[in-house]
């Protein structure tokens, strides 16, 4: 099943989108718009060769639709949203990212996806000015960036973020990146560099000179690091606040191959179990 959505598809809240038994493609059309909602999951789903919309009078309730500018693109967008799940989703090339987040969301785990062929795959936070973004708190967990990927993976600001478990099997810039500040915990990925010599380095930070970047805290702890692949860590030691219900806890980056067998959308079949 190929759904082409003519503009952006607007998501309320409480909201699930499951895509398992069906094999439901969105794709050559506008993407997902999670925006000012709470409570949604996206699963199951193949996002693909998505466009921007050219907007216009867009239903976004039941009981209201109004007048919405241009789409940037994404295949899913998240913006100023809280508590939402993006899991066991294929995406690639898409106009502008995978999956951005933006405008203060935060809540966000990114789960067991599958992520190819796509430059700029998943921004977090827009821009270095916008401070209320500090409150961003995101996951990404045993997901697989695969092949054609070249940066983003994802690329953050201000907020707390935590990689873990996630299979880098290529890039071509950088892998995990960032600008203002971000906290960045690197568990238990497995990283495995380009052939190319000026791409070994996972990290990349921006518009911060190294007496600035170097107390932001960015870790790397049971990481897996293959052909000469490296994490630049900095800052002063992690010291966690989270509790185990709060916070993934991370096997050793070896088991990555294992964790993430499955990551993608589940082929799976009407009523028998996934």
């Amino acid at each position: 099943m190929i759904i082409r959505l003519s503009e952006e598809l607007l998501i309320n809240s409480n909201k699930t989108i499951d895509g398992r038994g069906a094999n439901v493609h969105i794709a050559y059309g506008a993407g997902l718009t999670i925006q000012f909602v709470k409570h949604v999951i996206i699963h199951g789903l193949h996002i693909h060769d998505i466009k921007a919309g050219n907007g216009g009078m867009i239903r976004d309730s039941e009981t209201h639709f109004g007048l919405r500018t241009r789409s940037d693109g994404d295949g899913i967008s998240i913006f100023g949203a809280s508590n939402v799940w993006i899991d066991h989703n294929s995406m690639s090339n898409c106009m502008d990212g995978l999956v951005d987040a933006v405008e203060g969301s935060t809540g966000i785990t990114i789960s067991n996806n599958h992520f190819t062929n796509h430059n700029e795959v998943s921004l977090m936070g827009a821009s270095d000015s916008y401070s209320p973004d500090s409150i961003m708190q995101v996951t990404f967990a045993f997901n697989h960036f695969g092949r054609g990927l070249v940066q983003r993976m994802p690329r953050c600001r201000w907020g707390f973020f935590h990689v873990v478990n996630n299979d880098y099997t290529h890039w071509q810039m950088y892998a995990v990146g960032g600008s203002q500040h971000p906290t960045i915990i690197s568990e238990g990925n497995r990283y495995i560099a380009p052939e190319l010599d000026y791409a070994k380095e996972v990290t990349k930070r921006d518009y911060a000179p190294e007496s600035v970047w170097s107390k932001w805290i960015w870790s790397s702890q049971q990481d897996y690091f293959l052909n000469g692949a490296f994490f630049r860590a900095s800052g002063p030691t992690f010291k966690n606040r989270y509790s185990k219900a709060q916070k993934i806890s991370a096997k050793n980056g070896t088991f990555v191959g294992r964790l993430t067998r499955f990551a993608g959308a589940l082929n799976c079949k009407p009523m028998v179990k996934c």
